[in-house]
């Protein structure tokens, strides 16, 4: 193990090089997807097998991402990639929890909404307004809110939206993001998401309601889901400190970072070699701290 700067506290996080080693400790595994069980392209070498055998060690697994669509299209999109769906219990997602905020207008925030939408997002995108008692508008003149499902291209950057964001922010449209992520992969490209945005929305001055992980709505939806009463029996799975590892923190539960993800090369990840447990906590000492780390998500 490398030397651990002072600056850590005396913190060093524990490395693990398998689901294995840290199983007997969780029934339940709240699990993220891109970077965690595929790279947008394929399953990550020996993922479906993991989640075949935790499986059948009796965990409950659900998988919890912050895709900008419904939880049932998800997991079709991950079945057609390889992923079964008799290798998972349940589903969630950031954009099943705003299309049920937006049917149901559960706060003073949805119900002040409006009903006519600009949607910023993909053509797949399209379903997040299906069923809903909304009026698809395509300028932010006539728009009551923005719907932020992400790009419409993957070549697009902030930039590229940077007009329409402008002429939102003067009319003071608040903006519902369903996906806060930043970035995302996609086989060996890191294209932007929602969540970059959003976040330019808001240094804007903009009104972003942010749906997803970290977020606490998520959580109580996945654990209900478990149905597991002793927290300390879950662990959130996933490769992003900022929302996987910060969100599984606030929720109460274990978390376990995935160094093999979207962050690979700054946590010098490299397919077959041990982790530098020393590197790790230097890179990870200010920020949220995983309870534990593994390269890739394998037994």
């Amino acid at each position: 193990m490398s030397a651990v700067s002072p600056d850590t506290d005396g913190w060093v996080v524990p490395v693990v090089g398998g689901i294995e080693e840290i199983a007997d400790r969780y029934d339940g595994f709240i699990l993220d997807v891109w970077g965690v069980l595929h790279n947008g392209v394929e399953p990550y070498p020996r993922v479906v097998d993991t989640l075949y055998r935790l499986k059948n060690a009796g965990k409950r697994l659900c998988i919890l991402s912050n895709a900008p669509v419904q939880a049932e299209t998800v997991a079709g999109r991950i079945e057609t990639i390889g992923i079964p769906r008799d290798a998972y219990h349940h589903i969630m997602t950031s954009g099943e929890e705003v299309w049920q905020h937006l049917k149901h207008r559960p706060d003073a925030f949805y119900q002040g909404l409006g009903r006519r939408v600009l949607h910023i997002g993909p053509e797949r995108d399209k379903g997040m307004i299906h069923g809903l008692d909304l009026v698809p508008v395509a300028d932010a003149g006539e728009a009551d809110f923005v719907l932020n499902t992400g790009p419409g291209e993957p070549a697009d950057t902030v930039a590229t939206y940077q007009p329409l964001l402008d002429a939102a922010v003067a009319r003071k449209l608040p903006m519902v993001c369903a996906n806060p992520d930043l970035t995302v992969m996609r086989g060996p490209e890191v294209l932007i998401c929602a969540g970059s945005l959003a976040q330019a929305y808001e240094a804007q001055g903009g009104t972003v309601r942010w749906h997803g992980k970290p977020y606490p709505g998520v959580y109580r939806t996945c654990l209900a889901l478990l149905g597991i009463a002793d927290k300390r029996r879950i662990v959130g799975v996933g490769d992003s400190p900022r929302t996987d590892v910060a969100g599984a923190n606030a929720a109460g539960i274990d978390s376990l970072l995935v160094a093999g993800g979207l962050h690979a090369n700054e946590f010098g990840f490299v397919p077959g070699n041990r982790l530098d447990a020393g590197h790790l906590t230097r890179v990870l000492t200010h920020g949220p701290r995983p309870k534990t780390v593994v390269g890739r998500l394998n037994w």
